[in-house]
C-alpha cells in the first residue's frame, strides 16, 4: 500500500491574508497610494527617532566638554 503523497503548500501568512483581502477591496492605484502613505509614516518615524538620538549626543557632548566656569575672583 503506497502512502498519501505529501503536500508542501505554504500556510499563508497573516499578511498574505490581509494583501488578499485588499486587492479585492481596493483598486491598484488605491492600494498603491496607502502603501505609499504607510513607508512616508515609517520614514518620518525613523527621521524623528534619528533626531532625538543625534540630540542626546549632542547634549552629552556638550556636557562633557564644558566644564563649570569659576567665578572671576576679586583680589585686593
Amino acid at each position: 500500500m503506497q502512502a498519501a503523497p505529501v503536500r508542501a503548500t505554504a500556510i499563508p501568512s497573516f499578511t498574505d491574508a490581509l494583501r488578499a483581502v485588499e486587492s479585492l477591496l481596493m483598486s491598484g492605484g488605491q492600494r498603491t497610494a496607502r502603501r505609499n502613505a504607510w513607508t512616508s509614516v515609517l520614514e518620518d518615524r525613523r527621521r524623528a527617532k534619528d533626531r532625538v538620538e543625534a540630540q542626546r549626543v549632542i547634549d552629552q557632548t556638550l556636557d562633557s566638554h564644558l566644564a563649570p566656569v569659576a567665578p572671576f575672583s576679586t583680589r585686593p
